[in-house]
Protein backbone atom coordinates (compact mmCIF):
# COMPACT_ATOMS: atom_id res chain seq x y z
CA UNK A 1 0.00 0.00 0.00
CA UNK A 2 1.23 3.42 -1.38
CA UNK A 3 2.11 6.02 1.88
CA UNK A 4 -0.15 8.88 2.12
CA UNK A 5 0.02 11.65 4.66
CA UNK A 6 -2.50 11.01 7.31
CA UNK A 7 -5.96 12.46 6.78
CA UNK A 8 -6.30 16.01 7.63
CA UNK A 9 -8.87 16.54 10.51
CA UNK A 10 -12.32 18.26 10.24
CA UNK A 11 -13.49 19.40 13.13
CA UNK A 12 -17.45 19.89 13.31
CA UNK A 13 -17.25 23.41 14.49
CA UNK A 14 -14.35 25.36 13.17
CA UNK A 15 -11.16 23.30 12.83
CA UNK A 16 -8.81 26.87 13.49
CA UNK A 17 -11.06 27.58 16.48
CA UNK A 18 -10.45 23.86 17.78
CA UNK A 19 -6.26 24.34 17.35
CA UNK A 20 -6.98 27.61 18.84
CA UNK A 21 -8.39 26.84 22.05
CA UNK A 22 -4.65 24.25 22.75
CA UNK A 23 -2.70 26.87 21.21
CA UNK A 24 -4.02 29.43 23.73
CA UNK A 25 -3.74 26.80 26.95
CA UNK A 26 -0.29 26.38 26.10
CA UNK A 27 0.31 30.05 25.20
CA UNK A 28 -1.00 30.75 28.75
CA UNK A 29 1.56 28.43 30.10
CA UNK A 30 4.06 29.96 28.56
CA UNK A 31 3.47 33.43 29.57
CA UNK A 32 4.15 34.34 26.03
CA UNK A 33 3.95 37.76 25.37
CA UNK A 34 0.93 39.51 22.78
CA UNK A 35 3.57 40.33 20.01
CA UNK A 36 4.50 36.75 19.39
CA UNK A 37 1.05 35.45 20.23
CA UNK A 38 -0.68 37.73 17.24
CA UNK A 39 2.78 35.99 15.29
CA UNK A 40 1.75 32.58 15.32
CA UNK A 41 -1.64 32.34 15.83
CA UNK A 42 -2.05 33.96 11.89
CA UNK A 43 -0.85 32.17 9.58
CA UNK A 44 1.99 33.74 7.43
CA UNK A 45 0.18 33.84 3.97
CA UNK A 46 -2.66 32.42 2.30
CA UNK A 47 -3.73 31.67 -1.91
CA UNK A 48 -6.25 30.56 -3.26
CA UNK A 49 -6.50 30.36 -6.96
CA UNK A 50 -9.05 29.57 -9.86
CA UNK A 51 -7.91 26.62 -11.65
CA UNK A 52 -9.68 26.30 -15.33
CA UNK A 53 -9.03 22.96 -16.35
CA UNK A 54 -10.57 21.10 -20.08
CA UNK A 55 -12.58 17.95 -19.43
CA UNK A 56 -12.47 14.64 -21.09
CA UNK A 57 -16.02 15.70 -22.77
CA UNK A 58 -14.61 19.17 -24.16
CA UNK A 59 -16.13 21.50 -21.41
CA UNK A 60 -13.93 24.09 -19.06
CA UNK A 61 -14.48 23.69 -15.52
CA UNK A 62 -13.18 25.88 -12.47
CA UNK A 63 -11.87 24.79 -9.44
CA UNK A 64 -10.53 26.03 -6.49
CA UNK A 65 -7.49 25.65 -5.22
CA UNK A 66 -5.69 27.10 -1.57
CA UNK A 67 -2.59 27.06 -0.49
CA UNK A 68 -1.82 28.24 3.30
CA UNK A 69 1.42 29.11 4.68
CA UNK A 70 1.52 29.69 8.37
CA UNK A 71 4.96 29.83 9.09
CA UNK A 72 8.51 29.65 8.12
CA UNK A 73 10.34 30.97 11.22
CA UNK A 74 11.99 27.51 11.71
CA UNK A 75 12.76 26.63 7.51
CA UNK A 76 10.96 26.38 4.38
CA UNK A 77 6.91 25.63 5.15
CA UNK A 78 5.98 21.92 4.80
CA UNK A 79 2.67 20.32 4.08
CA UNK A 80 0.00 18.04 2.09
CA UNK A 81 -1.99 18.89 -0.35
CA UNK A 82 -5.58 17.32 -0.31
CA UNK A 83 -8.51 16.78 -2.66
CA UNK A 84 -11.60 16.98 -1.17
CA UNK A 85 -15.03 18.72 -1.97
CA UNK A 86 -15.01 19.58 1.86
CA UNK A 87 -11.66 21.37 1.73
CA UNK A 88 -11.90 25.06 3.11
CA UNK A 89 -10.04 28.02 3.76
CA UNK A 90 -10.86 26.81 7.57
CA UNK A 91 -9.63 23.51 7.61
CA UNK A 92 -6.43 24.20 5.98
CA UNK A 93 -5.49 27.44 8.17
CA UNK A 94 -5.81 25.24 10.99
CA UNK A 95 -3.58 22.29 9.18
CA UNK A 96 -1.21 24.36 8.51
CA UNK A 97 -0.69 25.52 11.96
CA UNK A 98 -0.95 21.94 12.89
CA UNK A 99 2.07 21.01 10.46
CA UNK A 100 4.07 23.96 12.33
CA UNK A 101 3.43 22.54 16.28
CA UNK A 102 4.33 18.92 14.71
CA UNK A 103 7.65 19.76 12.62
CA UNK A 104 8.93 22.17 16.26
CA UNK A 105 8.26 18.67 18.57
CA UNK A 106 10.12 16.67 16.29
CA UNK A 107 12.88 19.22 15.79
CA UNK A 108 12.45 19.67 12.14
CA UNK A 109 13.72 22.70 10.28
CA UNK A 110 10.46 22.87 8.73
CA UNK A 111 7.68 25.52 9.06
CA UNK A 112 3.92 24.71 8.37
CA UNK A 113 1.92 24.54 5.62
CA UNK A 114 -0.92 23.09 3.69
CA UNK A 115 -3.04 22.65 0.72
CA UNK A 116 -6.13 21.57 -1.04
CA UNK A 117 -8.65 21.75 -4.19
CA UNK A 118 -12.20 21.48 -3.79
CA UNK A 119 -12.84 18.51 -6.11
CA UNK A 120 -13.50 15.21 -6.13
CA UNK A 121 -11.04 12.86 -7.91
CA UNK A 122 -13.05 9.60 -7.72
CA UNK A 123 -15.20 11.07 -10.02
CA UNK A 124 -12.30 12.38 -12.31
CA UNK A 125 -10.43 10.33 -14.42
CA UNK A 126 -6.62 10.14 -14.51
CA UNK A 127 -6.07 12.70 -17.28
CA UNK A 128 -8.58 15.19 -15.68
CA UNK A 129 -6.74 14.98 -12.14
CA UNK A 130 -3.48 15.13 -14.04
CA UNK A 131 -4.14 18.50 -15.41
CA UNK A 132 -5.73 20.11 -12.55
CA UNK A 133 -2.21 19.13 -10.82
CA UNK A 134 -0.44 20.76 -13.05
CA UNK A 135 -2.55 23.39 -12.80
CA UNK A 136 -2.08 23.89 -9.25
CA UNK A 137 0.86 23.94 -9.47
CA UNK A 138 1.69 26.29 -11.92
CA UNK A 139 -0.93 28.43 -10.09
CA UNK A 140 1.70 27.86 -6.90
CA UNK A 141 4.73 28.37 -8.81
CA UNK A 142 5.83 31.28 -6.75
CA UNK A 143 4.60 29.70 -4.05
CA UNK A 144 6.60 26.41 -3.61
CA UNK A 145 10.06 26.49 -4.08
CA UNK A 146 12.38 23.54 -2.10
CA UNK A 147 13.56 26.64 -0.17
CA UNK A 148 10.36 27.73 0.26
CA UNK A 149 7.58 25.64 0.52
CA UNK A 150 7.52 21.62 -0.18
CA UNK A 151 3.97 19.95 -0.85
CA UNK A 152 3.64 16.51 -0.30
CA UNK A 153 0.09 13.54 -0.18
CA UNK A 154 -2.47 13.78 1.32
CA UNK A 155 -5.99 13.10 1.51
CA UNK A 156 -6.99 12.26 -2.16
CA UNK A 157 -3.43 12.11 -3.48
CA UNK A 158 -0.10 10.05 -3.60
CA UNK A 159 2.80 9.46 -5.12
CA UNK A 160 1.06 9.97 -8.94
CA UNK A 161 0.05 13.11 -8.07
CA UNK A 162 3.65 14.08 -6.13
CA UNK A 163 5.42 13.15 -9.81
CA UNK A 164 3.00 15.27 -11.51
CA UNK A 165 3.89 18.46 -9.51
CA UNK A 166 7.59 17.78 -9.22
CA UNK A 167 7.37 17.76 -13.29
CA UNK A 168 5.61 20.49 -13.78
CA UNK A 169 7.42 22.75 -11.57
CA UNK A 170 10.48 21.26 -12.94
CA UNK A 171 9.27 22.07 -16.70
CA UNK A 172 9.17 25.97 -15.80
CA UNK A 173 12.52 25.69 -13.97
CA UNK A 174 13.87 24.01 -17.13
CA UNK A 175 15.83 21.14 -14.72
CA UNK A 176 14.95 18.53 -12.73
CA UNK A 177 14.16 19.80 -9.51
CA UNK A 178 13.22 16.63 -7.18
CA UNK A 179 13.59 18.29 -3.88
CA UNK A 180 10.42 20.24 -4.71
CA UNK A 181 8.14 17.93 -3.46
CA UNK A 182 8.10 14.87 -1.06
CA UNK A 183 6.41 11.46 -1.24
CA UNK A 184 7.08 10.88 -4.57
CA UNK A 185 7.59 7.23 -6.35
CA UNK A 186 11.23 5.78 -5.47
CA UNK A 187 12.33 5.79 -9.05
CA UNK A 188 11.91 9.87 -8.65
CA UNK A 189 13.64 10.26 -5.48
CA UNK A 190 11.20 9.09 -2.77
CA UNK A 191 12.62 7.77 0.07
CA UNK A 192 12.74 4.13 1.34
CA UNK A 193 10.74 3.43 4.79
CA UNK A 194 8.02 6.17 3.88
CA UNK A 195 5.53 4.13 3.51
CA UNK A 196 5.45 2.45 6.97
CA UNK A 197 6.59 6.03 8.56
CA UNK A 198 4.25 7.09 10.29
CA UNK A 199 2.49 4.11 11.84
CA UNK A 200 6.41 3.27 12.88
CA UNK A 201 6.53 6.43 14.84
CA UNK A 202 3.17 5.31 16.42
CA UNK A 203 4.81 2.24 17.75
CA UNK A 204 7.79 3.99 18.88
CA UNK A 205 5.54 6.40 20.97
CA UNK A 206 3.27 4.14 22.10
CA UNK A 207 6.43 1.68 23.46
CA UNK A 208 7.78 4.61 24.48
CA UNK A 209 4.41 5.37 26.79
CA UNK A 210 4.53 1.68 27.45
CA UNK A 211 7.59 1.90 29.75
CA UNK A 212 6.75 5.12 31.43
CA UNK A 213 3.57 3.45 32.47
CA UNK A 214 5.60 0.25 33.89
CA UNK A 215 3.53 -1.93 31.05
CA UNK A 216 5.17 -4.82 29.65
CA UNK A 217 4.87 -5.14 25.71
CA UNK A 218 4.75 -9.00 25.93
CA UNK A 219 1.77 -8.78 28.02
CA UNK A 220 -0.23 -5.95 26.69
CA UNK A 221 -3.40 -6.13 24.58
CA UNK A 222 -4.03 -3.24 22.07
CA UNK A 223 -7.16 -2.16 19.48
CA UNK A 224 -6.16 -0.24 16.71
CA UNK A 225 -9.06 1.70 14.98
CA UNK A 226 -8.63 2.08 11.65
CA UNK A 227 -6.48 -0.74 9.19
CA UNK A 228 -5.48 1.67 6.65
CA UNK A 229 -1.58 2.64 6.16
CA UNK A 230 -1.18 3.79 9.57
CA UNK A 231 -3.22 1.63 11.60
CA UNK A 232 -2.25 -1.73 9.44
CA UNK A 233 1.96 -0.77 9.84
CA UNK A 234 1.57 0.09 13.68
CA UNK A 235 -0.54 -3.02 14.06
CA UNK A 236 2.26 -5.34 12.36
CA UNK A 237 5.24 -2.97 14.30
CA UNK A 238 3.47 -3.96 17.53
CA UNK A 239 2.74 -7.09 16.90
CA UNK A 240 6.07 -7.64 16.06
CA UNK A 241 7.22 -6.26 19.46
CA UNK A 242 5.28 -8.42 21.88
CA UNK A 243 1.89 -6.69 21.66
CA UNK A 244 -0.96 -8.85 21.52
CA UNK A 245 -3.25 -6.90 18.75
CA UNK A 246 -7.06 -7.77 19.86
CA UNK A 247 -9.07 -5.61 18.06
CA UNK A 248 -9.05 -3.89 14.22
CA UNK A 249 -11.43 -1.89 12.35
CA UNK A 250 -11.96 -0.52 8.50
CA UNK A 251 -15.05 0.64 6.77
CA UNK A 252 -16.27 -2.80 6.79
CA UNK A 253 -16.65 -2.42 10.56
CA UNK A 254 -14.81 -3.85 13.64
CA UNK A 255 -12.95 -7.29 14.61
CA UNK A 256 -12.27 -8.50 17.36
CA UNK A 257 -10.43 -12.12 18.94
CA UNK A 258 -9.03 -11.91 23.11
CA UNK A 259 -6.43 -14.32 21.99
CA UNK A 260 -5.07 -12.26 19.47
CA UNK A 261 -5.11 -11.11 15.83
CA UNK A 262 -2.86 -12.50 13.48
CA UNK A 263 -1.98 -9.16 11.81
CA UNK A 264 0.04 -10.70 8.57
CA UNK A 265 -2.73 -12.92 7.62
CA UNK A 266 -5.32 -9.86 8.52
CA UNK A 267 -3.03 -7.94 5.75
CA UNK A 268 -2.95 -10.51 3.45
CA UNK A 269 -6.51 -10.74 3.41
CA UNK A 270 -7.40 -7.24 3.04
CA UNK A 271 -5.03 -6.76 0.32
CA UNK A 272 -6.61 -9.61 -1.40
CA UNK A 273 -10.39 -8.44 -0.91
CA UNK A 274 -10.48 -5.16 -2.08
CA UNK A 275 -8.64 -3.23 0.40
CA UNK A 276 -11.04 -4.66 2.86
CA UNK A 277 -11.36 -6.72 6.11
CA UNK A 278 -14.82 -8.00 5.48
CA UNK A 279 -15.38 -11.75 5.99
CA UNK A 280 -12.05 -11.93 7.87
CA UNK A 281 -12.21 -15.69 9.71
CA UNK A 282 -10.82 -15.86 13.05
CA UNK A 283 -11.94 -12.86 14.51
CA UNK A 284 -15.59 -11.88 15.98
CA UNK A 285 -17.25 -8.80 14.45
CA UNK A 286 -18.41 -6.16 16.94
CA UNK A 287 -19.83 -2.84 16.89
CA UNK A 288 -16.93 -0.08 15.30
CA UNK A 289 -18.29 1.83 18.67
CA UNK A 290 -17.45 -1.01 21.08
CA UNK A 291 -13.63 -1.00 19.53
CA UNK A 292 -13.17 2.13 21.47
CA UNK A 293 -14.23 1.30 24.95
CA UNK A 294 -12.76 -1.84 24.97
CA UNK A 295 -10.21 -2.79 27.95
CA UNK A 296 -6.95 -2.62 26.85
CA UNK A 297 -3.45 -1.17 27.43
CA UNK A 298 -3.40 0.65 24.59
CA UNK A 299 -5.89 2.40 21.97
CA UNK A 300 -4.77 3.70 18.56
CA UNK A 301 -7.39 5.73 16.84
CA UNK A 302 -5.96 5.56 13.49
CA UNK A 303 -8.98 6.67 11.36
CA UNK A 304 -10.85 9.49 11.23
CA UNK A 305 -11.41 13.08 13.48
CA UNK A 306 -13.33 13.18 16.62
CA UNK A 307 -14.18 9.69 16.86
CA UNK A 308 -13.07 10.24 20.99
CA UNK A 309 -16.06 12.88 22.51
CA UNK A 310 -17.70 14.34 25.21
CA UNK A 311 -20.07 11.98 24.79
CA UNK A 312 -18.10 8.44 24.94
CA UNK A 313 -14.57 9.84 26.31
CA UNK A 314 -15.92 8.48 30.46
CA UNK A 315 -16.30 5.03 28.87
CA UNK A 316 -13.13 4.32 27.48
CA UNK A 317 -11.15 1.87 29.71
CA UNK A 318 -7.68 1.93 28.16
CA UNK A 319 -4.81 3.02 30.28
CA UNK A 320 -3.29 5.12 26.92
CA UNK A 321 -4.77 6.52 23.34
CA UNK A 322 -1.83 7.02 21.04
CA UNK A 323 -3.32 9.13 18.40
CA UNK A 324 -2.23 7.87 14.83
CA UNK A 325 -4.77 10.15 13.06
CA UNK A 326 -5.25 13.77 13.08
CA UNK A 327 -7.72 15.05 15.59
CA UNK A 328 -8.93 11.81 16.75
CA UNK A 329 -9.56 13.65 20.21
CA UNK A 330 -12.17 16.47 20.47
CA UNK A 331 -11.04 19.26 22.55
CA UNK A 332 -14.21 18.70 24.64
CA UNK A 333 -12.61 15.34 25.58
CA UNK A 334 -9.57 16.26 26.79
CA UNK A 335 -10.21 17.12 30.11
CA UNK A 336 -12.95 13.87 30.73
CA UNK A 337 -9.50 11.60 29.80
CA UNK A 338 -7.23 13.54 32.20
CA UNK A 339 -9.82 13.87 34.81
CA UNK A 340 -9.83 9.34 34.52
CA UNK A 341 -5.83 9.46 34.40
CA UNK A 342 -5.76 8.18 30.75
CA UNK A 343 -2.53 8.88 29.18
CA UNK A 344 -2.92 9.98 25.99
CA UNK A 345 0.04 10.43 23.00
CA UNK A 346 -1.40 13.80 20.64
CA UNK A 347 -1.04 13.36 17.07
CA UNK A 348 1.25 16.15 16.87
CA UNK A 349 3.44 13.62 18.51
CA UNK A 350 2.55 10.65 17.68
CA UNK A 351 1.87 10.18 14.12
CA UNK A 352 4.50 13.03 13.09
CA UNK A 353 6.80 10.20 11.97
CA UNK A 354 5.49 10.69 8.29
CA UNK A 355 6.70 14.29 8.22
CA UNK A 356 10.24 13.26 10.28
CA UNK A 357 11.14 11.01 6.78
CA UNK A 358 9.32 12.91 4.31
CA UNK A 359 12.52 15.42 5.91
CA UNK A 360 14.67 12.74 5.01
CA UNK A 361 13.03 12.21 1.79
CA UNK A 362 14.08 15.76 1.02
CA UNK A 363 17.40 15.74 2.70
CA UNK A 364 18.48 12.63 0.36
CA UNK A 365 17.00 14.71 -2.77
CA UNK A 366 19.66 17.61 -2.00
CA UNK A 367 22.30 15.40 -0.83
CA UNK A 368 21.65 13.59 -4.37
CA UNK A 369 22.95 10.30 -2.49
CA UNK A 370 20.01 7.96 -1.04
CA UNK A 371 19.77 5.74 2.07
CA UNK A 372 18.90 2.33 2.87
CA UNK A 373 15.74 1.89 4.85
CA UNK A 374 17.86 0.89 7.93
CA UNK A 375 19.49 4.04 8.57
CA UNK A 376 16.06 5.67 7.73
CA UNK A 377 14.08 3.82 10.22
CA UNK A 378 17.28 4.21 12.79
CA UNK A 379 17.56 7.85 12.44
CA UNK A 380 13.44 8.21 12.09
CA UNK A 381 13.10 6.10 15.47
CA UNK A 382 15.81 8.26 17.40
CA UNK A 383 14.04 11.72 16.68
CA UNK A 384 10.41 10.11 17.47
CA UNK A 385 11.67 8.40 20.85
CA UNK A 386 13.87 12.15 21.93
CA UNK A 387 10.90 13.86 21.23
CA UNK A 388 8.50 11.97 23.22
CA UNK A 389 10.92 11.81 26.09
CA UNK A 390 10.64 16.32 25.98
CA UNK A 391 7.02 16.38 26.29
CA UNK A 392 7.18 13.67 29.07
CA UNK A 393 9.34 15.63 30.93
CA UNK A 394 7.90 18.83 29.63
CA UNK A 395 3.93 17.54 31.32
CA UNK A 396 5.77 16.78 34.64
CA UNK A 397 7.16 20.22 34.17
CA UNK A 398 4.45 22.45 33.99
CA UNK A 399 1.48 19.70 35.45
CA UNK A 400 -0.39 19.29 32.31
CA UNK A 401 -1.37 16.66 29.52
CA UNK A 402 0.96 15.27 27.02
CA UNK A 403 -1.27 17.16 24.73
CA UNK A 404 -0.83 20.60 26.21
CA UNK A 405 2.49 19.92 26.69
CA UNK A 406 3.73 19.04 23.11
CA UNK A 407 2.20 22.45 22.30
CA UNK A 408 4.02 24.48 24.89
CA UNK A 409 7.24 22.72 23.18
CA UNK A 410 6.31 23.36 19.88
CA UNK A 411 5.39 26.89 20.57
CA UNK A 412 7.96 27.85 22.82
CA UNK A 413 10.86 26.29 20.51
CA UNK A 414 8.91 28.75 17.85
CA UNK A 415 8.81 31.65 19.55
CA UNK A 416 12.31 31.50 20.70
CA UNK A 417 13.65 31.39 17.32
CA UNK A 418 11.77 34.24 16.21
CA UNK A 419 13.24 36.45 19.12
CA UNK A 420 16.20 35.60 18.13
CA UNK A 421 15.83 36.20 14.43
CA UNK A 422 14.48 39.57 15.74
CA UNK A 423 10.94 39.02 14.22
CA UNK A 424 9.65 40.15 11.03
Amino acid sequence: MAYIEPAPIKDRDNPFESMMSRFQIAAEHLGLDQEVYDVLKTPAKQVIVSLPVTMDNGSIKVFEGYRVIHSTILGPSKGGVRYDMDVNIDEVKALAAWMTWKCAVVDIPYGGAKGGIKCNPRQMSAGEVERLTRAFTQAMHDVFGKDRDIPAPDMGTGPREMAWMMDQYSRNQGMTVNSVVTGKPIVLGGSLGREEATGRGVMISALAAMEKQKINPFKATCAIQGFGNVGSWAAQLLEERGVNIVAISDLSGAYYNAEGINIKKAMEYRNGNNGSLEGFSEVEKIDPEELLLLEVDVLVPAAIEDVITQANADKIKAKMIVEGANGPTSARADAILNEKGILAVPDILANAGGVTVSYFEWVQNRLGYGWTRERVSRRSDRIMKTAFDKVYTTAQEYNVSMRIAAYIVAIDKVAKTYKYRGGF
